[in-house]
C-alpha cells in the first residue's frame, strides 16, 4: 500500500496570482507551448485549480496514438469503456462493444509509444499513460475520465471490484486513491470522501506530480437504457461505501461521479443518504452550469472538484474543434471564474491551451 500523500494547506491566492494569470495567458499567446501555466498555480491544492481537458482522446481520428493526446499537456484524458463479457475483457471504444477502436498500442517501453498497432484493450490504454508518465517525471495530475458505455456486468465478473484490480495492475502507485484523500496529514482519517474534501484535504498540484486521478460516469447507452436501474454512478458509490465499512478503502482506484448538471445538490437524486458522501466529484454540461440557474460556487466553497464538458458550446458557442487561441483560453479562464476544476473540450490542435492551469474562482 502507498503511503498517504503529505498536505500543505495554502491560501486560495487569487488576489496574489492574478499578474501571474496574465502572465500565463501572455505566455500562451506567444506560444510557449504545454507547460505555459499561471506561475504559481501548481502550489494550489487540486481543487483549486482550473485545467484544460480533451474528451474521447482515444480516438484515432483525433490523435494516432494516444501519447501525442498527452504530448499536448492535457490535464483530462477521456476513454470511453465496454464490458464485453463474453470475453470478460474491457473494450476501448465509442460505438462498438465487443471491439477494440482506439488509439493504444500496449507500449512497454517509451519508444514504443509511437509505433506499433493499435485497438488495444482497456489495459493497454492504461499501460500507455503509465508509461508516457515515467518518460515525463514531475509531470502535472492527469485526470483520467473513464465512460462506461453500457454500465458494469458485475453478474459476468466485471463489476467495480474487477475493474479496480485491472487499474491497480496496469497504473499501480501513479493512482491517487480515494483513501489517500481521506487519509489525514497528522495520521487517521476522515469518515467520509464528503468529510474529506470539505475539510480541504486535497494536496497540492505540485505533491501531485506524477499521479492519476480517476473519475467514472455513466455512459450513453447505461442512461438510454430503461431496463437498467443500477447505473455506474451508483453501483461504484456503493462499492466503495461498503469496502470502507469492511476496512478495505484501499482497494478503491476511481472516484465515483454524480453526472448531469443541475441545481442545488445533485445528489439529492440517491435516495440511499449513505451514498451521498462518498460524492466529491461531478461532471455536466458546461452551457448548463452556466445558464443562470445553478450556483457552481456551491461546489467550490467545498472544494469540490467539477468537470464542465462541451466548453465550446458556452454562449457565445466557439469552433469545436478548432476555435482561435485567445477566444479558447478565454472559454477556460470564464469556466475557471465559474468555478470548474476541468474545462473539456475537443481542441485537440491547441496545445497552448491543453497545457493551461490557472486559479480556480
Amino acid at each position: 500500500m502507498s503511503e498517504p500523500l503529505p498536505r500543505r494547506r495554502v491560501p486560495r491566492l487569487r488576489a496574489a496570482l492574478a499578474g501571474a494569470v496574465a502572465l500565463g495567458f501572455a505566455l500562451v499567446g506567444a506560444g510557449a507551448g504545454p507547460s505555459a501555466s499561471a506561475a504559481g498555480a501548481e502550489d494550489l491544492p487540486l481543487s483549486g485549480a482550473t485545467s484544460s481537458g480533451l474528451h474521447n482522446t482515444y480516438d484515432p481520428a483525433s490523435f494516432r496514438y494516444l501519447a501525442q493526446a498527452l504530448d499536448t499537456g492535457t490535464s483530462m484524458i477521456e476513454l470511453d469503456v465496454w464490458d464485453d463479457f463474453l470475453t470478460k475483457e474491457w473494450k476501448v471504444s465509442h460505438s462498438n462493444p465487443l471491439g477494440n477502436s482506439n488509439n493504444c498500442v500496449n507500449a512497454s517501453t517509451p519508444a514504443q509509444l509511437y509505433s506499433g498497432s493499435a485497438n488495444k484493450n482497456l489495459e493497454s490504454c492504461l499501460d500507455d499513460v503509465r508509461v508516457w508518465l515515467g518518460a515525463h517525471p514531475g509531470h502535472p495530475p492527469l485526470m483520467i475520465k473513464l465512460e462506461m458505455k453500457a454500465g458494469f456486468q458485475s453478474r459476468f465478473g466485471l463489476g467495480p471490484a474487477q475493474l479496480d484490480q485491472a487499474i491497480s495492475a496496469h497504473l499501480g502507485s501513479t493512482v491517487f486513491r480515494p483513501a489517500d484523500l481521506l487519509a489525514k496529514p497528522g495520521g487517521g482519517q476522515y469518515a467520509t470522501l464528503d468529510e474529506a474534501a470539505t475539510a480541504g484535504n486535497w494536496p497540492t498540484r505540485a505533491q501531485l506530480a506524477g499521479k492519476v486521478i480517476l473519475e467514472i460516469i455513466p455512459g450513453t447507452v447505461e442512461e438510454g437504457n430503461p431496463t437498467d436501474t443500477l447505473w455506474t454512478d451508483k453501483e461504484y458509490a456503493t462499492y466503495l461505501r461498503d469496502l470502507h465499512a469492511a476496512g478495505r478503502t484501499a482497494q478503491a482506484q476511481i472516484f465515483p461521479t454524480v453526472h448531469g448538471a443541475q441545481s442545488g445538490d445533485p445528489r439529492a437524486r440517491y435516495t440511499d443518504t449513505s451514498l451521498r458522501p462518498w460524492f466529491v466529484l461531478f461532471d455536466g454540461d458546461a452551457a448548463t452550469y452556466l445558464n443562470g440557474t445553478i450556483d457552481t460556487a456551491w461546489y467550490d466553497a467545498r472544494h469540490y472538484l467539477l468537470v464542465m464538458t462541451d466548453a465550446h458550446n458556452v454562449a457565445p458557442a466557439l469552433d469545436g474543434k478548432n476555435p482561435p487561441p485567445a477566444d479558447a483560453q478565454a472559454r477556460v479562464a470564464l469556466l475557471a471564474r465559474s468555478h470548474a476544476t476541468i474545462a473539456s473540450n475537443d481542441w485537440t490542435t491547441l496545445p497552448q491551451v491543453q497545457g493551461l492551469t490557472v486559479p480556480r474562482g
